[in-house]
């Protein structure tokens, strides 16, 4: 690992001197790739005790502080009563070592999982732009089939992201220079495009220092993940799904999905295709056959275009009854 500078960030402290460094919440990503050499930081700003580890209620919606740690945010009554997808995409996540170690904020910004960015010897344009993509005709059964460049082919690891970006959460942001900023968890992260290094939309030195859950999120909700093996593994393909029924009819339908994209991926043409319309089990194949009719494969992964739908149209079964016919 190469020597790094070591400093702690208090409450409301000026981030000015951020800009030369990288934040330190958890650690338990960042740590990795420090070791990997890389990420190669020449200072690391630890931000856990800063003051943004609670979770309160503002207005009805819930604002949860960038250090609150994921096993107290799976476990906390109001999450598990009123937003039960994140508690369970959380539980999905990691070990329980893990999530008592890892932030809500730096849940949002881990790398990617990608065997050849973590492989220094193989091309990787996420890594050293300009290299190459050695994923693309390589072994890429875990990589993107949605919003994916002829740059980079790699998905965002988080259980969390996805869960946070269906219930439309806003990420709370502090920049160097103290202004501050709300971007909605659904723009967040970047597709690769032609710049696969950068992962989001965040500035140098920019802090995320909370986020928020609506008020009144839909009331039938459930994270389903699809992984090699039944414990502590990244999925394959995952669906964060919520919704409500009214007189029979679908509204506030939002599906998000885990393991197809550089970002957690927001299905919006499916859910155009299903609001407002009555539970009907090939109406829901129909709108996410819609979702993929984009969707391209690299080899490897071509199953992925075909399983998305199918685990979507299960958590639909299930949460509107059909499931039980």
């Amino acid at each position: 690992m190469k020597p790094f500078d070591y400093s702690r960030l208090e409450s409301g402290q000026d981030l000015s001197a951020a800009a030369a460094g990288r934040y330190l919440g958890g650690g338990t990503n960042l740590i990795d790739l420090m070791k990997h050499q890389i990420e190669t930081p020449d200072v690391l700003i630890d931000v856990t005790r800063a003051g943004m580890d609670a979770i309160e209620e503002r207005d009805g919606a819930l604002v949860v502080g960038s250090q609150v740690s994921n096993t107290d945010l799976a476990a906390h009554p109001v999450i598990r009563e009123r937003y039960r997808v994140l508690s369970e995409a959380l539980l999905s996540g990691a070990t329980q070592q893990l999530r008592n170690k890892a932030t809500t904020g730096g849940n949002f910004l881990q790398r990617t999982r990608c065997q050849y960015f973590y492989d220094t010897t193989r091309a990787c344009n996420k890594r050293e732009p300009g290299s190459g993509c050695d994923a693309m005709n390589g072994l890429n059964r875990f990589h993107a089939i949605l919003g994916e460049s002829e740059h980079c082919i790699a998905v965002h690891p988080s259980d969390m992201a996805v869960a946070m970006t269906t219930l439309d959460a806003v990420v709370h942001t502090r920049k160097a220079d103290g202004s501050k900023r709300q971007i909605p968890a659904a723009d967040l992260h970047r597709l690769p495009g032609e710049r696969p290094e950068l992962d989001h939309v965040l500035e140098q030195g920019e802090l995320i220092t909370a986020v928020e859950l609506p008020a009144s999120p839909p009331k039938l909700q459930s994270y389903r993940k699809v992984r090699d093996r039944s414990s502590y593994a990244f999925a394959v393909v995952s669906a964060a799904v919520a919704l409500d029924l009214a007189d029979g009819k679908m509204r506030n339908v939002r599906i998000g999905l885990g393991g197809v994209a550089h970002k957690p991926w927001r299905a919006s043409k499916a859910e155009a295709a299903l609001e407002g319309k009555s539970p009907d089990v090939t109406l829901f194949m129909q709108a996410m056959q819609q979702e993929m009719e984009d969707a391209t494969g690299h080899g490897h992964n071509d199953f992925k275009i075909t399983l998305a739908p199918r685990i979507v149209v299960a958590v639909l079964k299930d949460l509107t009854g059909l499931g039980e016919n």
